[in-house]
């Protein structure tokens, strides 16, 4: 088993920046699996509108997850440094505890299948010893020319407020 990843070698894999970065922490790699670690807190940009009053992640996010932390096994491979994974499929899904700020959701993935540009990852998304969500999670690896934009890489750095503040002018924007 490798070491795992820290979070600056996960931003060097995946394109994803905050608010849409759903992978905290890879703590286990192996040839074919891993494993890795997302803080669920109050403060993340979904809460305030899914379910006012009772804060749960949406499942889909859960589902993200699992894709992002597969995304850090298939793109860490050296032959595939700087390339895209994109979501192809998900079958086999099944949710069966509501995620919930403070939980920890340890995410195991293995890779199922990886023929050509296309494969499949298995991913079990747990928060202690129960299982939240599981997936079947197909992906396809386009050719780095046909994938657009820059690599991972060159990306530019993630803004630090989306939004103008309200005493900014259409001008100055």
């Amino acid at each position: 088993m490798m070491p795992g990843l820290s979070l600056d070698e996960i931003l060097a894999i995946l394109p994803h920046r905050y608010p849409f970065l759903l992978v905290d922490r890879i703590i286990e790699v192996e040839e074919r699996r891993v494993v890795g670690i997302k803080n669920v807190t109050i403060n993340e940009p979904f809460f305030p509108g899914h379910i006012p009053g009772f804060p749960v992640m949406p499942g889909v996010l859960v589902v993200e997850a699992m894709a992002q932390v597969g995304a850090c096994l298939l793109l860490n491979a050296p032959q595939l440094r700087g390339r895209l994974a994109y979501l192809a499929g998900i079958d086999r899904c099944r949710f069966r505890r509501p995620v919930v700020p403070g939980d920890t959701l340890r995410i195991d993935v293995e890779l199922r299948a990886l023929r050509g540009r296309l494969g499949k990852i298995w991913g079990v998304a747990r928060v202690g010893d129960e299982v939240a969500a599981e997936a079947e999670i197909s992906f396809a690896l386009p050719d780095a020319e046909r994938a657009g934009g820059a690599p991972v890489s060159e990306q530019p750095e993630p803004m630090t407020s989306p939004v103008p503040s309200a005493g900014t002018s259409s001008e100055e924007r």
